[in-house]
């Protein structure tokens, strides 16, 4: 069966050679140009990919996103945006956005993310559905490092007994480190083990994410995570 995939785009010509890009790349499309008219398709129809521009008539591209993600956490949505600054593709990607393309792209590009995100939904469909027997069998594991503990069953993040909200992208980074807990890791590694190895994006997504994790996990608090200049980010409980 071919890979569906719902296009929201407002400007006509770029929906239009999307769409028959995507055609002769052998996916089914659908097109909407409104942020209204892409969620009422998304609802009524059954995708295995969304590309979702952010600049909207209607609804706008970050609220299509938020409603999408309250029906289906899993679904690959790819933002296509204009604007360029990280702190706005890391925006996008905390609410729930798979990756991001920035306006003007190349579509050789845009056809890569699609398949490497098509690529990780399947794994993760796979992954799942294989440990779902074996990870219900499983007793509760705790990482812990002095007074920070995580449980990567319930997702429960506490910090001297406090409880700490994480986005899954935070959860899935602080996993990561207390895994590696007094190993020095570079960008590249943290990209390829959190964000995975298909990722194109900027690797100073990093940083804002470790931003965002110290600003829950270390504020007013001894700092767990810490920089090594020039090299990367080391979590451990001695400074």
């Amino acid at each position: 069966m071919k890979p569906s995939i719902l296009i929201v785009e407002d400007e006509e010509k770029i929906a239009r050679v999307l769409e028959i890009e995507l055609e002769y790349e052998d996916y089914e499309v659908s097109k909407a140009m409104s942020g209204t008219e892409g969620l009422e398709a998304f609802q009524n129809g059954d995708f295995d990919l969304v590309l979702l521009d952010i600049m909207l008539p209607g609804l706008s591209g970050i609220e299509v996103l938020r409603r999408i993600r309250s029906h289906d956490e899993h679904i690959p949505v790819i933002l296509l945006t204009a604007k360029g600054s990280v702190e706005d593709k890391v925006s996008g990607l905390d609410l729930g956005a798979t990756d991001y393309v920035t306006k003007p792209f190349q579509i050789e590009e845009l056809l890569a993310r699609i398949r490497a995100a098509l690529r990780l939904h399947s794994k993760v469909q796979k992954s799942s559905t294989a440990g779902t027997e074996e990870q219900n069998q499983k007793q509760e594991v705790w990482l812990s490092a002095g007074d920070l503990k995580m449980n990567e069953k319930t997702r429960e993040v506490l910090r001297a007994e406090d409880g700490i909200e994480l986005t899954p992208r935070e959860f899935d980074l602080l996993v990561y480190l207390l895994r590696n807990q007094r190993q020095v890791l570079n960008r590249e590694q943290i990209l390829e083990a959190v964000w995975g190895y298909d990722y194109m994006g900027d690797t100073n997504v990093v940083d804002v994410y470790i931003r965002y994790l110290r600003k829950k996990i270390d504020h007013g608090r001894s700092p767990l995570i810490h920089t090594v200049r020039g090299v990367g980010y080391v979590l451990r409980t001695e400074t």
